[in-house]
């Protein structure tokens, strides 16, 4: 029932709206509402409930439990109260569930558009509450009527997103007729966030695609809708569609604060423009260049090599006062692992725990790991690796196995295949390293071995695809594509490089082929992986003046590292080749990563 407007205006509410700063003023107020008979208002109680519960739980409870018959609205103002508390914790969770059963009990109570909307809350703060969501999406289909409360369809919604459910949530989206600014940054997140790898460029430009939608609906976008926008085009490394988001926030007015900016950083060293990253960050304010935008700034350097730069702003963001967090290290001592800045990795490494208080975590231990192996040092490797507190995942084994397959350490690497077939036996890569090492030492009866374990636990490769921007628009080839609508001219442009680069001497590391493949074949499928199809297509199609821009979903092989750096000479274009571990900018026949990678 609503209140009387009296009620709105009366003193002691006023007092409890505006004066009620502790407990013991909270008391003197609960006093006067007692004298003056406004306990029986139910407005009244549901206000007085909610302050108690954030200076005394037990107290706000003590209210509840003396008024008869509490309705439904005061059950709803508890249970929000004790969720949306800044300190949340399991124990009010379970209370707030405690108090929900007790309505789901109550001869003559049941739940409301305004009941669900704080447990979908709660159940999105630890995964271990996800099937209670799921039960109180079922309870939403059997107490309210369709069309179901835009707050209830939200949470809803933000409950699947939070856990990944894309599918669902799009459903869900689809669902709501007039979707407010939070609903659609609630599903332009969920897009954005799919991304977690190459494997899944679909989703983020899906968001791109939902975003015109949004546009289309005029629903002015805020500060989470551009990172939301900027996350999808760094997962898709999608710059020309990054650069029009930043022109987009410029031109609208829209804030660049800490998030807007940092994700910027981000989005341009993922894009491939370092020195525009550079540029955002320079022209950041100090108060909102925090620990997060430093660690974007620091991983942009690590992805493109530029470890001493990577190294040096580390050594100010300290300078300046910010507090190193667990990313900081990670990404500080990847940028040493890929240029062989191994002392000055071991330094930052011994130094989270004897200067920083920080006990290193398992992807610390994996950055040391890499960072020994990829410098040769792989007894030191597998001592720090023996040593470790914890036991080690399948990504550090990984990481010695690489080691070991560079620098031809066959019982290295036979030791971490064997942990990573106990791991991930269905991972393909970890196989045909090892079966290269073998082929690179003509030991084929053992390349036999390790295909007949690939077969035996039904693994495949992993198929290789490339992603490149031309005038706004993705292309993406597969190995040996043949689908795209140019490929009959890609095709011949092929045969026209291999031709020109043959002249200049160039002769396939066949090699770094897959082992099941007949040797007089093995050139032939070198030279339609994924990004040679990609670069034949951007020689056509691509303004002469324009650097070209690849994104792969696997690491670089051998061959086509050196294929492209001689197509860079040859051709006199540069090319930016994101693969799944780093940046490669190939330019005048040489590469960024000085070959070591």
């Amino acid at each position: 029932m609503k209140p009387k407007n009296h009620i709105f205006n009366h003193p002691t509410l006023k007092t409890l709206q505006q004066k009620c700063n502790n407990l013991n003023n909270l008391k003197q107020t609960h006093a006067q509402i007692i004298t003056t008979g406004l306990s029986l208002q139910t407005y009244c109680l549901s206000h007085l409930i909610n302050i108690s519960s954030k200076f005394n739980l037990s107290y706000a409870f003590t209210i509840f439990n003396h008024i008869p018959n509490p309705s439904i609205f005061l059950y709803n103002t508890l249970i929000s109260s004790l969720i949306n508390q800044n300190k949340n914790s399991e124990n009010k969770i379970n209370l707030a569930f405690s108090l929900y059963s007790k309505i789901l009990t109550h001869k003559n109570l049941q739940p409301n558009s305004f009941t669900f909307p704080s447990l979908f809350k709660a159940c999105c703060s630890n995964p271990s509450w996800f099937q209670y969501g799921l039960l109180l999406h079922a309870h939403v289909l059997k107490f309210l009527k369709p069309p179901f409360d835009l707050f209830v369809q939200g949470s809803l919604l933000n409950f699947y997103a939070k856990y990944g459910k894309l599918f669902v949530s799009r459903y869900l989206f689809d669902q709501i007729d007039q979707p407010d600014l939070a609903t659609w940054n609630i599903i332009l997140s969920a897009y954005a966030n799919s991304v977690n790898s190459f494997d899944d460029a679909e989703f983020s430009l899906e968001a791109l695609c939902l975003f015109h939608d949004m546009q289309v609906a005029k629903v002015r976008a805020n500060e989470v809708t551009i990172v939301a926008l900027v996350s999808a085009c760094s997962s898709l490394g999608a710059l020309s569609h990054g650069f029009w988001v930043h022109c987009f926030v410029l031109r609208n007015k829209v804030m660049v604060n800490r998030f807007v900016g940092t994700a910027l950083v981000n989005m341009y060293s993922k894009c491939g423009c370092l020195n525009l990253a550079c540029q955002v960050f320079d022209r950041m304010s100090d108060r909102d260049r925090d620990t997060f935008c430093y660690n974007a700034m620091i991983g942009g350097f690590a992805i493109h090599g530029y470890g001493n730069q990577a190294v040096e702003l580390y050594r100010k963001m300290k300078l300046k006062g910010l507090v190193p967090d667990d990313a900081t290290f990670v990404v500080t001592m990847f940028a040493c692992s890929h240029v062989g800045l191994v002392e000055e990795g071991l330094e930052i490494f011994k130094s989270m725990k004897e200067v920083h208080g920080v006990e290193p975590k398992l992807e610390h231990y994996g950055c040391l790991i890499d960072l020994l192996g990829r410098a040769g040092r792989l007894k030191e490797a597998e001592d720090w690796l023996q040593d470790m507190p914890m036991k080690p995942n399948a990504v550090i084994w990984r990481s010695l196995l690489g080691a070991a397959r560079l620098h031809g350490n066959l019982d290295v690497g036979e030791l971490a295949l064997r942990k990573l077939i106990e791991l991930e036996p269905e991972t393909s890569g970890n196989y045909v390293l090892l079966s290269n090492m073998y082929a690179s030492v003509a030991r084929w009866n053992d390349v036999k071995r390790v295909r007949m374990l690939m077969k035996l636990h039904g693994v495949n490769k992993l198929p290789g695809f490339s992603l490149v921007e031309i005038n706004g628009a993705m292309h993406e080839f597969l190995t040996g594509d043949k689908t795209h609508p140019f490929s009959k001219e890609i095709y011949l442009k092929i045969v026209e490089i291999n031709r020109r680069l043959q002249e200049y001497g160039h002769n396939a590391r066949t090699s770094d082929v897959l082992f099941d493949v007949e040797e007089e074949d093995k050139e032939g499928v070198l030279s339609y992986h994924s990004e040679r199809l990609a670069i034949a297509f951007a020689l056509i199609a691509s303004p002469s003046s324009l650097p070209i821009r690849i994104i792969k979903n696997l690491r670089v092989c051998g061959d086509c590292h050196a294929f492209t750096k001689l197509i860079s000479a040859v051709y006199g274009k540069d090319i930016v080749v994101r693969d799944r571990n780093r940046f490669h900018h190939f330019k005048d026949g040489s590469c960024s990563c000085l070959d070591y990678w």
